[in-house]
């Protein structure tokens, strides 16, 4: 989803504000804004998410052991979270309308986005959307700000209570132990660069919702731009910190982007490191669940049985 709003939204905003016009008109106002809270709730429930499952992997009776998770399920929660992230943003839709104005200095016709739910929706779809619009600011400020980071907070504060002191001490020697602390320390980051990007947009919000009447037009777009920034930001850094820190996902990204690159072509020199670099994925911890480490499964004869 990151790379959606960075390939689509991002030159959509450029093009705005070269140009003064909106790109695909009256249809970017909506799909822009759709995607861009889209973007937050997927980050705000797969933090919860992976919250979820360091607390489980932390108070499994034996995590070493504990059975890979089916791709079946992993899909399964991924798609609960992009399709309830998505139904959470469709009031977005039908909140956001294209608008013309005349520029003072130039005194060319400007087009802008502006937050007025459209007259001819029907009356009872109308009223839900104006209750919408109203409560948009906490709503922003509780769900897509303080769920993910108490959410986070409160799994690794638990986490850590569970294990405790003398079992933590124990658990850091062995390579899962020290695998366990890196996720841990992976989820932290994202949350942390998650709360940085969508701070600034969480107090230009209130300080809008009370202070409007006395704001131009100019300081409520460059309050607009600046949100709009450290969303992009956010979007950017991201996928480059998750691959990074990340080391199974950023394993397995390298090898897809070389076996993109070489034609996917059988290639019997690699082939003994294409095995090894499998062999390491799968004995390495995912974000998603814990692979066993105590027994690697063997390696299978590569070549001819001579």
């Amino acid at each position: 989803w990151d790379f959606l709003i960075l390939f689509f939204c991002l030159p959509v905003v450029i093009f705005n504000e070269i140009t003064k016009k909106r790109l695909l008109g009256d249809m970017s106002c909506r799909i822009v804004p759709f995607m861009e809270v889209s973007s937050l709730g997927v980050t705000t429930f797969s933090l919860c998410a992976l919250g979820i499952d360091r607390f489980h992997a932390a108070t499994s009776p034996q995590a070493s052991t504990r059975p890979i998770e089916q791709c079946q399920s992993i899909i399964a929660k991924l798609a609960v979270i992009w399709v309830g992230s998505m139904t959470l943003s469709v009031p977005e839709i039908l909140l956001w309308q294209l608008a013309q104005d005349t520029s003072p200095v130039s005194g060319g016709v400007t087009e802008f986005c502006t937050m007025k739910p459209s007259s001819n929706l029907p009356e009872s779809i109308y009223s839900l959307v104006l209750t919408y619009q109203n409560a948009r600011m906490w709503w922003y400020f509780g769900c897509y700000f303080c769920l993910p980071i108490l959410f986070t907070v409160s799994c690794q504060l638990v986490t850590r209570r569970i294990r405790g002191t003398e079992k933590k001490s124990e658990c850091r020697s062995t390579k899962h132990g020290q695998c366990e602390s890196h996720l841990n320390c992976t989820i932290i980051a994202l949350t942390i660069i998650y709360g940085l990007c969508t701070t600034p947009e969480n107090v230009c919000n209130i300080v809008v919702a009370y202070m409007s009447p006395d704001m131009s037009k100019q300081t409520l777009d460059l309050l607009n731009l600046i949100n709009q920034f450290f969303l992009f930001f956010k979007c950017s850094v991201t996928p480059v910190l998750l691959l990074c820190l990340c080391r199974p996902l950023g394993q397995a990204f390298m090898d897809c982007c070389c076996c993109c690159c070489e034609g996917c072509g059988p290639d019997t020199t690699s082939s003994e490191g294409s095995a090894d670099s499998k062999l390491k994925t799968e004995m390495s911890s995912s974000i998603f669940f814990d692979k066993p480490r105590e027994t690697p499964p063997p390696l299978l004869a590569l070549g001819t049985p001579c």
